[in-house]
Formats: structure tokens, sequence, C-alpha cells
């Protein structure tokens, strides 16, 4: 499952560089391994892997991740796939990505 990408540049997921402090939760809990800890700080290696699930954020004991857990393209996807309905995404801008 890790070579799976959702659609480009629409994850709404951030990492704040000055908050981190290497503790690995991201990387250990996140499913797609979106987080690497190098030199004792976490890094992004694919936004484009993230499905917006909140693991990271919930787990990061700082508060240095920040994503909007269930919204966004990547959770409207699978919500079509599980109810065979057309996705319907919660962008910011009131305009349709997907």
């Amino acid at each position: 499952m890790t070579d799976l990408k959702y659609l480009e540049n629409v994850v709404t997921l951030k990492l704040v560089d000055e908050k981190c402090i290497g503790c690995g939760q991201c990387e250990i809990v996140c499913p797609h391994r979106v987080f690497v800890v190098e030199d004792q700080l976490a890094r992004i290696t694919d936004r484009d892997r993230c499905i917006e699930c909140g693991a990271c954020s919930k787990n990061c004991p700082v508060a240095a991740i920040e994503v909007e857990a269930g919204v966004g393209c990547a959770s409207a996807i699978i919500y079509s796939w599980l109810t065979g309905n057309e996705p319907s995404c919660d962008c910011s801008g009131g305009s349709s990505c997907c």
C-alpha cells in the first residue's frame, strides 16, 4: 500500500519543523509511510501518499503535525468506494477539487 498515491497537491498535511522533537511517533503510526525521522527530526517523504487519517497528528506529543482528518479528496474517494456513490470533496474555496 505504500506505493499508492491519491490526488496531487490536495492533502491538508503540514509539519511544523520548529515544533518537532524527533520522537518518531508519526513514522510509527502512519499507514502509508509518509514520514521518516532523520537527524532527530521528522520529514514528510511524499505528501500525496497521505490519506488524511489523522493518526500522525493525534499521536504527535508536541502538535507539530496538522492535518484535517476526514476532509479532502482522499476521504471523499475512499467514502465513494465504500458506498458506491460519486466522490464529493469538502475542499476549501467552495469548488470541487476532484
